[in-house]
């Protein structure tokens, strides 16, 4: 991986199949529909898809669009955006029968939310007590 930009999160470079909560196939295997990759991503538009794969059972597919909101948010929007990428990586490895990395995951991600000062909307409010739910 590299980086899009100073101190954004690494940027995705190759296409290798994943199952349906991430975790890598073989190369020539057929792998799971994953999330379309954008340079940038709105608010709402992060919120709502997160929501929606979420809602689905695709955790990991939800950390991916948190985690395309958080390369291209405004830098004091950061630490919202990262703690909840890190909260959808949490579900997602409760999801993988991981419950230690869940609960560290989510932890950090709850800790990196309380960083951030700014206004919520409903919206987002609504994701953060669904990601921060004891996984």
């Amino acid at each position: 991986m590299t980086s899009c930009s100073s101190g954004s999160p690494p940027c995705p470079v190759d296409e290798r199949p994943r199952d349906r909560l991430g975790r890598p196939l073989a190369w020539d295997a057929k792998g799971f529909p994953g999330v379309e990759q954008r340079e940038d991503i709105s608010e709402a538009d992060a919120v709502a898809e997160a929501c929606d794969y979420l809602e689905r059972g695709l955790p990991f597919h939800a950390h991916e669009v948190l985690e395309m909101r958080w390369r291209c948010c405004p830098t004091d929007e950061r630490p919202l955006w990262q703690g909840l990428a890190q909260a959808a990586a949490g579900m997602t490895h409760a999801a993988r029968g991981n419950p230690v990395g869940a609960e560290r995951l989510v932890a950090r991600g709850q800790a990196s939310i309380a960083e951030y000062a700014g206004p919520l909307d409903d919206a987002t409010a609504a994701l953060i007590a669904k990601l921060t739910a004891a996984p």
